[in-house]
């Protein structure tokens, strides 16, 4: 706990002052009591009981005070509270290497069934959009609070060639930001393959190029109204590279939450003639999370990407926030000052 006006705190060295000159009150009422023969017949009738009765009242009126002492130093707190996520748009890899079945019964229908969930378990009032990408990417839902509308986008989901993970996040960006003409061409549009790969202090350098207009970058991850969750076995094949389109959400204060899904093993995939490895690459998804501030998760099997989504719900619909709570310690201290005089009232008929 910190408070906004800690200078305040000072005034509770008052406390202490009071309970000297309550202590000193009492010792000059048994003294004068003793000099009374009446008054000392009636001290003597009182029992333990009562002693202690008389010093309750006070003490309660002690307690109420220090919290209003508190609260005029206006106390803060990390508390969790409802988030200001109000769009979340879903980017699911629909590429061939999805259908590899080391997660069961298959990588894009495990991510399909857990995705379902997170939709049905999202608050009414978030806006939720799907983005699908292959060897492209294409708005599949616009974000939309209607549920069965999502539901019935996540069934029309089918299995395309190619992977460009940048592009998903691109289209990704233009969902949340419908007004931004997005340059996807101005990315490196080479296969992943012939790049070269950022090394940790690129990874801080403004991206290739920037959408048109004027536009002046935010801090990462500061932007509270929308979110990215992308969800794919992370071997990108084509398009732009995902760590320099990530750098453009990254820029607009956007968090990218990545989902790995499959094995480090992989899967042999085969078909007319052709055989293909498919394995998890989890770097780059790491990587876009680190520059977006967002956060990694690895699912290896279906019930680890559930497990995944359910925490992800909770991050994007309570977040942790420092807020005042003066309020809470005025109304402590209100409570504590009334059952200190309905005490005194109802044992001594007075207050205090």
């Amino acid at each position: 706990m910190s408070f906004i006006w800690p200078d305040m705190l000072w005034l509770l060295l008052v406390l202490p002052l009071l309970v000297l000159a309550y202590w000193v009150m009492m010792r000059r009422r048994k003294k004068y009591a003793m000099q009374y023969a009446g008054l000392a017949t009636v001290r003597q009738a009182m029992d333990g009981t009562q002693q202690i009765r008389r010093h309750i009242p006070p003490a309660l009126f002690l307690v109420a005070l220090a919290l209003m002492l508190l609260a005029a130093a206006r106390p803060t707190a990390i508390m969790m509270l409802p988030s200001d996520q109000k769009t979340v748009i879903l980017a699911v890899d629909v590429s061939g290497s999805m259908r590899a079945n080391d997660v069961v019964p298959s990588r894009l229908a495990a991510a399909i069934s857990a995705v379902k969930a997170f939709v049905r378990d999202m608050p009414r009032n978030s806006r939720v959009g799907l983005v699908a990408f292959a060897g492209t990417a294409a708005i599949v839902q616009a974000p939309t609070s209607n549920r069965d509308d999502l539901l019935e986008a996540l069934d029309r989901l089918q299995l395309q060639r190619a992977t460009a993970v940048g592009s998903g996040i691109l289209v990704s960006l233009k969902a949340i930001f419908p007004d931004i003409e997005f340059n996807l061409d101005s990315l490196d549009p080479r296969p992943l393959e012939s790049q070269d790969k950022l090394t940790a202090q690129e990874l801080g350098k403004e991206p290739k190029s920037k959408p048109t207009g004027q536009f002046v970058p935010v801090p990462p991850g500061s932007y509270n109204s929308a979110a990215i969750i992308l969800l794919t076995d992370g071997q990108t094949t084509t398009g732009p590279d995902p760590v320099e389109a990530s750098l453009m959400a990254a820029e607009r204060g956007v968090r990218v939450y990545t989902v790995g899904i499959g094995t480090e093993a992989g899967k042999i995939l085969t078909g007319d003639g052709w055989a293909m490895h498919v394995r998890l690459d989890e770097e780059p998804l790491k990587k876009i999370a680190e520059v977006t501030k967002g956060q990694y998760f690895h699912a290896g099997t279906a019930h680890d990407l559930a497990n995944v989504y359910k925490t992800l719900s909770s991050h994007l619909t309570l977040e942790r926030r420092e807020r005042e709570v003066s309020g809470l310690f005025a109304a402590g201290a209100a409570v504590f000052a009334i059952l200190s005089a309905f005490l005194s009232m109802l044992w001594f008929n007075r207050v205090l």
